[in-house]
């Protein structure tokens, strides 16, 4: 029988069957994602979770990044907290999530132990990063080796040499600026930060090694965020190799180390020497060389954005810059007529100075959030937590919340006086994350900004230039904070 060509009763049958497999697919997207139980609690929930999950496959994903991209970024969360409350779910980045706005649920689940919540990240960051990542491995090996970062990070040696390596930098940075041109803060504090973090890492100086890792580590950093997918071109791919060549060069720095033969009762220069002289012995080169790059991800952009966003704040509340601009040049004067030089413990004494790190941690949201995947039916004040799920702390939205802060939107350090700097992480302010992996370089990243600040508004007057804040993927400025910048008589 001869077959006839009929265009209608093709068209009419593919437009069936897409019909067909949309409203399949949409069907089987409800029952999973609106109709699966939330697990079996062992007590009967007090509150029913509620939200959206979306769009197929998406869920709300777009919703969330298009916000991001906005001035208000918490948007988001504002409007679904009104429809459902301050815990609620959704579907973001291909994952069922429970996000959390309320500040103690939020602590509960910063505190819990692995056998509740690990971390979770993107695909394409968790291919970068490794297996054996400090930002991935969980359980006693995981508080071994934070517990070693995190005494180090808090010595006094340590701290003397960041100030010692951060004043050099930043003078000799500073020494090239002139008035007749824009000074973009962003690349300028991104320069010296980089390099002090180096410099505490690895132990490795100015020079041309110093520069191939810069140059390396910023083609690293831009795959964090990428399509994870891994083929030749693709940025995941090129963010690999430009790994591949960092690692390399660590371990030739490490292995110099073990060549060395630093002796185990002398004092430790750097995390890398850390490490090396962990007693047990189970750190291997290559896991001591990977995880200085990934320790590398959040000093890279949080110390910098912290320095550039306080410009920021400082340049709109004139205000608050006079009082620090008196407190710094107050500090400066008592140390010159003593003869003096500044050490690290006082920059940390000024309590404005503190205050105003304090307020940009709150205001400018460095970290967003974090994101941990529960490994069992977790149930939190009353909310049920499937195993497996996502779950999603929003530290801005608690930043934000009026309940821990009068006019959030203002910024206004004064609110941060008579109250103890050194324990600010509380629930209502929670900058550097919680529990058991806070973030052990928060004590550094505020001497960092201490001591740029201090030089910066004691040696120049400036105007700067309107910008914009870009919060997503992550913090920025659009225009890295052009400034025109004049030299104090």
């Amino acid at each position: 029988m001869e077959f006839i060509f009929n265009p209608f009763i093709l068209l009419l049958t593919t437009t069936t069957v897409f019909i067909s497999t949309m409203l399949l697919l949409i069907f089987t997207f409800f029952l999973i994602n609106y109709l699966q139980p939330l697990g079996k609690p062992s007590s009967p929930l007090k509150r029913t979770l509620l939200g959206s999950m979306g769009w197929p496959f998406i869920g709300e994903t777009l919703d969330f990044i298009a916000c991001g991209y906005t001035d208000h970024p918490e948007s988001f969360m504002e409007k679904r907290r009104l429809l459902y409350g301050k815990v609620f779910k959704s579907h973001l980045f291909g994952n069922p999530t429970i996000i959390s706005t309320d500040a103690k649920v939020s602590r509960i689940i910063l505190q819990s132990d692995a056998n509740s919540f690990v971390p979770s990240y993107p695909k394409s960051l968790t291919e970068l990063m490794g297996e054996c990542s400090i930002l991935r491995i969980n359980g006693s090996f995981h508080r071994r080796i934070h517990g070693l970062i995190g005494s180090f990070f808090k010595s006094p040696y340590l701290k003397a040499q960041v100030t010692s390596n951060m004043q050099k930098l930043l003078l000799q940075s500073m020494a090239t600026w002139k008035e007749d041109r824009p000074i973009y803060i962003q690349d300028e504090t991104k320069h010296i930060a980089f390099q002090v973090l180096a410099k505490a890492l690895i132990g490795l100086d100015p020079g041309q090694e110093m520069d191939f890792l810069m140059v390396e580590f910023r083609k690293f950093i831009a795959g964090l965020m990428s399509i994870p997918i891994n083929l030749p071109g693709t940025q995941l791919h090129r963010s690999l190799d430009a790994k591949k060549k960092m690692v390399r060069l660590i371990l030739k720095i490490i292995r110099d180390k073990r060549v060395d033969g630093l002796d185990r009762s002398q004092q430790s220069y750097n995390v890398a020497d850390v490490l090396l002289n962990d007693k047990s012995e189970k750190l291997t080169d290559e896991l001591i060389s990977d995880n200085m790059i990934d320790l590398m991800i959040p000093g890279e952009d949080s110390v910098p954005m912290l320095m550039t966003l306080a410009i920021k704040y400082l340049s709109d509340c004139p205000k608050a810059l006079h009082q620090l601009k008196e407190e710094n040049l107050g500090l400066k004067r008592r140390k010159e007529n003593l003869g003096d030089t500044l050490s690290w413990d006082d920059y940390l004494s000024l309590p404005f100075t503190q205050s105003v790190i304090t307020e940009t941690l709150r205001m400018g949201n460095i970290i967003m959030g974090v994101i941990r995947k529960a490994m069992r039916d977790v149930e939190i004040k009353g909310y049920l937590i499937p195993k497996g799920w996502r779950v999603l702390t929003h530290f801005r939205s608690v930043h934000f919340d009026e309940c821990y802060h009068e006019s959030p939107h203002q910024f206004n350090p004064w609110r941060w006086q008579d109250k103890n700097m050194s324990n600010c992480n509380s629930i209502g302010f929670t900058p550097f994350g919680g529990g058991l992996r806070l973030c052990p370089g928060l004590d550094l990243a505020r001497l960092e900004a201490s001591i740029f600040l201090h030089h910066f508004v004691t040696a120049f007057r400036w105007i700067a230039e309107k910008d914009t804040i870009i919060n997503f993927p992550t913090v920025k400025l659009k225009n890295r904070m052009p400034i025109w910048v004049k030299k104090e008589i």
